[in-house]
């Protein structure tokens, strides 16, 4: 008897620390039935206790409370000990969407066997809006970017995320559509569900509508069974269309339809199919111009683009840059798992004074490139690709005479008469010499220290 009495004063003891835990708690067995609901995870979901322990954790919040990541929508889940750390988008009992951070615990038994999980979390919805209000926040829902145009950016993402409204992302190529359209996928509604990427320009002309609608057994020749499409596979998820303007007008019509009845018909089928889909485009074509030019439809158009978002190119927000470069390092660390080396302050202001073309893509590979290429602990300037490639073989010095004070240079392009020139001009200062060339200063002390007969000229001064 005082055995039991002590095991039912540790219960409450521990119900007690459990209660008193700034995080929401909660736990359940391998069935789903809830059996831990501490006070915070009642005030985050706006449901008692009383309404959920000993229930379906799926049936109470009719959805899967931990969102796509749920490990227990199978008759059959997969599960390991360890720990799982994400965000997460839940909808609470009155209505109101809360953005999480979850952290999933499955207990194991002596024997290795799971015999449930604890999952705790902790709301950041206001922790979110007050960051955007303030432009304090460099990542959202996995985009980094701390420039006031990325701040811009979180903000739509977070406000179109509440409706399923089409919403078309647009940018040069590399700027992270896909990223975005994820993004709003997975802090919605819909992110409980498949989030199923199309490359709509990857597609031949003569499959696409088979690929996106399905098809019929006996369709067309090869179809010996029937096919699911991609909008039946994104059933309660979200189907991303990237590259949406290289969809062949023909198909362009079907999804029209789609979008005005939500219904479609399989490729030689009759039976009308409806499916519950939130769509999400994107291209790096100026849409608008393709309806001019006949190549796509204006009414899709309108449909698609009820909510544009258009992401900036990286030299537009080049105070990311750094930002950037250190979360691929970052993962790069991670994929290696051994220490990676870190950017010279001149390799960060060479990497600043660049173009990039590629984007933010092209700016993770420079960085993978660079890891590999760097000799040390340090990644130089001469370790970047588009410095390396872009060194020129110099004609032999002819005279160690400086050029006339009036030689005209070329701006950005780096010889010894351009810099002999430039130099004379700016009266021997590497860093003016440097601005009227158009390059930067660590290019310019490089290529310098690379030929000392022009090194040893310009000291004189």
């Amino acid at each position: 008897m005082e055995k039991f009495t002590h095991s039912l004063l540790d219960l409450h003891n521990l119900n007690l620390v459990v209660d008193n835990l700034k995080l929401g708690v909660m736990a359940h067995t391998t069935e789903r039935i809830i059996t831990v609901f501490n006070k915070e995870a009642e005030k985050i979901t706006g449901y008692s206790k009383k309404e959920v322990l000993g229930k379906d954790c799926h049936d109470v919040f009719q959805a899967p409370f931990c969102g796509s990541k749920c490990s227990f929508c199978n008759d059959s889940p997969k599960l390991s000990a360890g720990t799982k750390e994400y965000p997460v988008t839940i909808v609470t009992k009155t209505g109101e969407t809360r953005h999480l951070e979850m952290t999933v615990y499955c207990i194991p038994d002596h024997e290795g066997e799971i015999q449930g999980v604890v999952a705790s979390f902790r709301d950041m919805t206001d922790s979110i809006r007050l960051s955007l209000k303030a432009e304090d926040l460099s990542n959202f829902a996995g985009i980094i970017g701390k420039d006031k145009g990325m701040q811009d950016i979180f903000r739509q993402i977070r406000d179109v995320a509440l409706y399923n409204y089409p919403v078309h992302v647009s940018g040069e190529t590399g700027t992270g559509k896909e990223r975005v359209a994820y993004a709003i996928h997975d802090i919605s509604s819909y992110g409980n569900g498949s989030f199923v990427p199309v490359n709509c320009g990857a597609i031949p002309e003569g499959i696409v509508e088979s690929e996106l609608f399905g098809h019929v057994k006996g369709a067309f020749s090869g179809a010996v069974k029937e096919r699911q499409g991609r909008f039946e596979l994104a059933h309660k998820g979200s189907l991303f269309l990237d590259e949406v303007a290289e969809l062949p007008l023909k198909t362009q019509v079907k999804l029209l339809r789609f979008l005005q009845e939500g219904s479609f018909e399989k490729v030689g089928g009759e039976k009308n199919i409806s499916v519950d889909v939130r769509i999400i485009s994107a291209t790096n074509k100026d849409l608008a111009e393709e309806v001019r030019a006949g190549r796509f439809r204006e009414d899709l158009y309108y449909r698609l683009n009820v909510i544009p978002i258009h992401l900036p190119p990286l030299r537009e927000r080049k105070n990311d840059i750094p930002l950037l470069a250190e979360h691929f390092l970052r993962e790069a660390e991670k994929e290696t798992k051994k220490s990676v080396p870190k950017l010279a302050p001149d390799t960060i202001r060479e990497m600043m004074d660049y173009h990039w073309p590629g984007n933010v893509r092209e700016l993770k590979n420079v960085i993978q490139f660079s890891v590999v290429r760097a000799r040390g602990n340090v990644i130089l300037p001469t370790d970047l690709p588009f410095v390396a490639s872009n060194r020129q073989p110099m004609r032999p010095l002819l005279s160690n005479e400086p050029s006339e004070s009036g030689a005209q240079f070329t701006r950005g392009k780096l010889n010894q008469e351009n810099v002999q020139a430039a130099l004379v001009k700016t009266g021997g200062n590497k860093s003016k010499a440097a601005r009227v060339l158009g390059v930067g200063r660590a290019t310019l002390y490089r290529f310098l220290g690379e030929h000392p007969e022009i090194k040893s000229f310009s000291d004189t001064f």
